[in-house]
């Protein structure tokens, strides 16, 4: 059995061959030739445990994932796990995974996949709100897929962001991208064409106000449960549709939920990211606009880049095979 740790993970990595598996995700979840069920999370307190299976027709794995968002306080990740990879025909375990890395990565893949399609390709600028983990591959991937030549950062807490913020221009595989830190977010805000946000808030994050927040992409990863918020009501006012995996996430993520309830948002307005990408639409016209991405996550996502993981580290001779 293989074992991929962090650093394993990391040397095999191809973020384009990521963003790539991402969409290779949607088309299957568009076929719907695929088995995942609704996801068991239980909590206790501030701390979050979730249990995340997938079949294919070609593949079986589960995530088992921890997020602890008081570990900040630790100089902890909040997120980590393992991801488990087992034959489709027999069930035998064939691979384990560093599940703190695959959902970095993945996380990351889906962010941008997303400024693949519902950004501006001139895009120079992308602000990451909230330094950690997600932010940190946000980053990477919003590099990958757009001309940025400046990344701004902005955390809300007033930790020394030294070592964080050179670990990021030595990971952006472009010696001429500038990492610049924000000391408020309106700053961050009015500078970059792209903006991710990645943080646990229970209230938004980003400033209420339309005029600063006008012809954005707005990627938004953190919120993963019906308390919590990053996107202020204003977004709705500017964007024709929201964009989203799963219709759960309607009833997961307060960034859905609560406009929702309030009525300023209506599901007809909430549409599925697979369709975009099966769909006509004109994306250069659509990114022209205020867009909006809110992502959830979904253990296709997961399968889908384990496997790629393996199948690199796999041709590269990289990872421990594990006798069982």
């Amino acid at each position: 059995m293989l074992f991929l740790n962090k650093d394993d993970i990391a040397k095999s990595i191809n973020l384009n061959g990521m963003m790539d598996q991402i969409e290779e995700a949607y088309r299957i979840f568009g076929s719907g030739k695929f088995y995942m069920p609704p996801r068991p999370t239980v909590s206790y307190g501030n701390d979050t445990l979730i249990y995340m299976p997938c079949f294919t027709e070609k593949s079986l794995g589960t995530k088992m994932l921890s997020i602890f968002p008081d570990n900040a306080k630790l100089g902890l990740p909040s997120i980590d796990g393992l991801v488990i990879i087992n034959d489709r025909q027999t069930g035998k375990p064939l691979a384990i995974l560093d599940g703190q890395a695959v959902t970095a990565y993945r996380t990351g893949a889906v962010g941008g996949v997303a400024i693949r399609h519902l950004s501006r390709k001139g895009c120079r600028t992308v602000g990451i709100v909230g330094a950690g983990t997600q932010g940190f591959h946000l980053a990477l991937y919003a590099c990958a897929a757009r001309p940025i030549e400046t990344v701004y950062v902005y955390n809300h807490s007033e930790r020394d962001l030294t070592d964080y913020m050179e670990r990021l221009r030595k990971s952006i595989d472009n010696p001429t991208v500038k990492v610049v830190q924000c000391k408020q977010v309106e700053e961050l805000v009015k500078y970059s064409d792209i903006i991710c946000t990645a943080t646990p808030s229970n209230t938004p994050v980003l400033p209420n106000d339309k005029e600063l927040l006008r012809d954005k992409c707005i990627i938004a990863i953190g919120s993963y449960k019906p308390d919590m918020r990053e996107i202020p009501n204003s977004i709705f006012e500017l964007i024709d549709n929201v964009y989203t995996e799963l219709e759960y996430a309607c009833e997961e993520s307060g960034d859905l939920s609560q406009p929702l309830e309030a009525g300023i948002l209506d599901m007809d307005r909430v549409k599925l990211m697979h369709e975009l990408l099966a769909s006509s639409v004109d994306t250069e016209e659509l990114a022209k606009k205020t867009t909006y991405f809110k992502s959830v996550g979904m253990g296709l996502f997961d399968l889908c880049v384990a496997e790629r993981l393996v199948q690199d580290a796999t041709d590269k001779n990289i990872g421990q095979n594990i006798r069982v």
